[in-house]
């Protein structure tokens, strides 16, 4: 199985870590996010990954390098212009496309600035048994944005958290907000779907697909850990969650 890693953005909300080194870099208990990120993909037998770059792109090059990547098949995917989620993917898609015998075969899209102990192996699985389109890790948690899915955990829109400008897609009468975790298992066939062009986000077009009927279906990952890593404090709450073994890299 191949992945992908976004890894291009500029980490504003990072600073000042971000200030001389990209995001992909920012240490956690002596790791960066990338080595961490890289690893959690290798357990589960992961070893053919792209990763997108822009932020201080060469320094991330030539980590990798001085790393002799982890061990792995690694490509690079530069970015002269950020693409957002959906661009990047979109720019990346040779890579899951490169061997016509493997297009069946369902790939992982990870944000670097995520950590948790989700059991990909299982999400796959619920991927295939489901025949979905793409499988989103969501939990039952505060947010800023919800996705909502529907009784048979299909997308059928989104909203902010407080609860005002829901976007409906597909009508349902039962709909729960859950919140989006950053991590994908994705069927090549989604690549072929990707109308829009140049920099957009891959949950506008998970949103289109989910309203022409296609299946884009949530799998719940409340029992896991998770921690965005996108704050200077939720950085500093890891390594006290490393330190106090809630959680292990």
């Amino acid at each position: 199985m191949k992945a992908m890693i976004l890894a291009a953005g500029l980490g504003t909300r990072l600073r000042p870590l971000t200030n001389d080194h990209p995001k992909a870099l920012v240490e956690v208990a002596g790791q960066t996010l990338l080595e961490i990120t890289l690893r959690r993909l290798r357990q589960f037998g992961v070893r053919e990954v792209i990763v997108n770059v822009h932020h201080f792109a060469d320094m991330v090059v030539d980590y990798l390098k001085k790393q002799a990547n982890f061990g792995m098949r690694l490509e690079i995917s530069r970015e002269e212009i950020l693409l957002d989620t959906g661009g990047g993917l979109k720019k990346a898609a040779w890579f899951f496309l490169e061997d016509s015998r493997n297009l069946d075969e369902p790939f992982v899209l990870h944000n670097v600035d995520v950590l948790s102990n989700i059991d990909l192996d299982r999400m796959v699985q619920f991927h295939r048994k489901n025949q979905s389109l793409a499988t989103l890790a969501v939990q039952q948690r505060e947010t800023s944005r919800y996705l909502l899915f529907n009784k048979e955990n299909q997308l059928c829109g989104r909203r902010s958290g407080n609860e005002q400008g829901a976007e409906i897609v597909w009508p349902s009468q039962q709909i729960q907000a859950l919140a989006f975790s950053g991590l994908h298992v994705i069927s090549p066939q989604l690549l072929a779907r990707m109308t829009e062009d140049g920099a957009f986000s891959i949950i506008s077009c998970y949103l289109r697909l989910a309203g022409q009927g296609e299946k884009i279906t949530a799998f719940r990952a409340d029992e896991y850990y998770w921690r965005d890593l996108g704050r200077p404090e939720n950085v500093a709450q890891i390594t006290d969650d490393v330190v106090s073994k809630i959680c292990r890299l």
